[in-house]
């Protein structure tokens, strides 16, 4: 594979590095009460926003390779879109696909999970966050393979629900559950066992990333697998009465156990088939490795049951975590990173641990590890493990003083960071946190475009998907922010947005040598790549998406 870069025609005589800095979460929105980036004391974003050298990005929907433009972008396929250059078909959509056309229950894996069942007389088991957010996983999915597994014949399914609100309404768990009981109890007319069996919530156990809190996967296995937990007749109940007993919304909800006879119904049990069901990896690694890995030390397991486990995808593409997957995951090839170092080009990739994964494995093409150990260098500064809401600004200034020293340091051409603040805080649905996430970043970036300016550098800010700008959720109608019944304030918003992000090049030495492109219609992430190469005096492989600049005859 060819990977040698030409030189522009018209290369920029900059001696310091080119910073791409993605502000997560930080999208443009409408300039109301509930939009915490507008309500923020912001004078450096200000003036950004005011730049010549601006624009704004769609990062939602087909822009990032989702089914539809009613789809939220997410920091996954942003970071997939904006370092491979190009649109690849995610999670969701593949998933849609091989459900659609059949491909998935025709497959090998599927009939090696169906089979196991039938011949041990076993259970087959689901788990995964039940919602329709589409970020992670999709109720609608979930039931068509449900209806397969009935089809087929399966006598005994229990589902593990793990509960969302955050990429959807934070107290919805309730409707989704009706929802799946409602399917359960048609199918279980054919004296099938159907049930829910376990669950929690997604901030509570099962769907740690980044191994940041193992502590939420141990507490996933005593759940699903041991049985371990506090007993509850029904999910609903469980649901009604944690959210009654600690106030908690749904994605904060303590683990459950349903049981009868005070006995739990459904742990997941030797010759038992396992699905984890969310389409999306960086959520669903460390419990495939729980179920997978017989040696692995960073959990307590009483048992190691001895089943067939599967992902609905493949969660890490280079580590073939899990081993046996049903939907084949995206081929992204040719990413930003792997031009780079194939030409020469030092750079480095720096972030806290929430969003680590996010400039690397996603920015690489779902690729774990570097391309060159000589030409990369990778820093993580490690998360707090406190609530976001209680430490808004979270790590956004230790993440700033080491990328100002790596800066300084005159080693690298390129680097990228992320700061989380607009996106971890705004899943809180905390509006007075995320204003303050938001004024802690803006305080970084004036320190940032300093150093920048200082090493007669370039910088490109940008964002992967919106979140703080709607912390609220409005009525379609009235466009009035709806109220919480319970407490009388306007109901909180805790997913990300269907708004465009900012994108701003800052170039002190700037002379007007290029401009911004007007010849894209509807410009999105993928653009970006692209245009962090004429940056860098190279031209763009040719099938990547356009660059957002166009460069002025000498």
């Amino acid at each position: 594979m060819n990977f040698n870069l030409e030189k522009t025609a018209f290369p920029l005589q900059r001696k310091g590095p080119l910073l791409t800095i993605i502000m997560d979460g930080i999208g443009i929105g409408k300039p109301n009460e509930g939009n915490a980036v507008f309500l923020a004391n912001t004078p450096v974003l200000d003036q950004l926003f005011k730049a010549p050298l601006y624009a704004e990005l769609n990062a939602h929907g087909t822009f990032v390779g989702l089914p539809d433009d009613s789809d939220m972008g997410n920091s996954e396929v942003g970071h997939n879109a904006i370092g491979a250059g190009r649109v690849f078909a995610q999670g969701a959509k593949l998933v849609n696909q091989s459900i659609e056309s059949g491909a998935l229950f025709n497959g090998e894996i599927w009939k090696k999970l169906v089979s196991n069942v039938k011949k041990n007389n076993s259970a087959l088991h689901f788990i995964g966050l039940l919602s329709d957010g589409n970020v992670h996983s999709h109720i609608e999915q979930l039931k068509k393979i449900i209806k397969q597994a009935a089809k087929e014949n399966v006598q005994t399914v229990f589902l593990h629900a793990l509960l969302d609100g955050r990429d959807v309404g934070e107290t919805t768990a309730l409707v989704y559950i009706e929802d799946i009981e409602k399917l359960f109890s048609e199918i279980n007319k054919n004296n099938r066992k159907y049930r829910i069996a376990s669950g929690g919530g997604r901030m509570k156990i099962t769907m740690d990333r980044y191994e940041a809190e193992w502590g939420m996967v141990q507490k996933g296995w005593n759940t699903h697998v041991e049985g371990e937990g506090r007993f509850f007749k029904t999910a609903a109940e469980a649901v009604e009465t944690l959210r009654r007993e600690t106030k908690a919304t749904d994605q904060f909800l303590d683990p459950f156990v349903i049981a009868e006879n005070n006995k739990p119904i459904g742990p997941v049990q030797n010759g038992d088939s396992v699905i984890f069901f969310n389409f999306r990896g960086d959520r669903a690694i460390e419990i495939s490795r729980a179920f997978t890995e017989p040696g692995l030390s960073r959990i307590t397991r009483k048992r190691f049951p001895q089943i067939e486990y599967a992902g609905i995808m493949e969660y890490d593409g280079d580590l073939h975590i899990p081993a046996q997957y049903l939907v084949t995951p995206p081929a992204i090839d040719k990413t930003i990173g792997e031009y780079l170092v194939h030409n020469n080009i030092p750079l480095f990739a720096l972030s806290e641990t929430q969003k680590f994964g996010h400039v690397t494995y996603f920015w690489n093409g779902n690729r774990s590890g570097k391309f060159s150990e000589k030409l990369e260098d990778y820093f993580e500064i490690t998360s707090d493990l406190v609530p976001f809401e209680q430490r808004p600004w979270m790590k956004c200034a230790d993440i700033t003083d080491q990328c100002i020293a790596l800066i300084n340091s005159g080693k690298y051409k390129t680097g990228r960071i992320n700061f989380p603040n607009g996106d971890m805080v705004g899943h809180t649905g905390d509006i007075n946190a995320a204003r303050i996430s938001v004024e802690a970043l803006d305080i970084c970036l004036g320190r940032l475009l300093s150093a920048v300016k200082n090493a007669d550098g370039m910088a490109v800010i940008t964002a992967d998907h919106g979140n703080a700008d709607e912390m609220f959720e409005y009525d379609k109608k009235t466009g009035k922010p709806l109220i919480n019944s319970e407490t009388g304030m306007p109901k909180a918003k805790t997913s990300h947005t269907l708004n465009q992000v900012p994108f701003i090049i800052y170039d002190p030495a700037y002379k007007g040598e290029y401009e911004i492109s007007k010849n894209i219609g509807q410009p999105g992430l993928a653009n970006i790549a692209a245009t962090l190469f004429n940056l860098l005096g190279y031209n763009a492989p040719e099938d990547y998406n356009k660059s957002l600049i166009t460069f002025k005859r000498s």
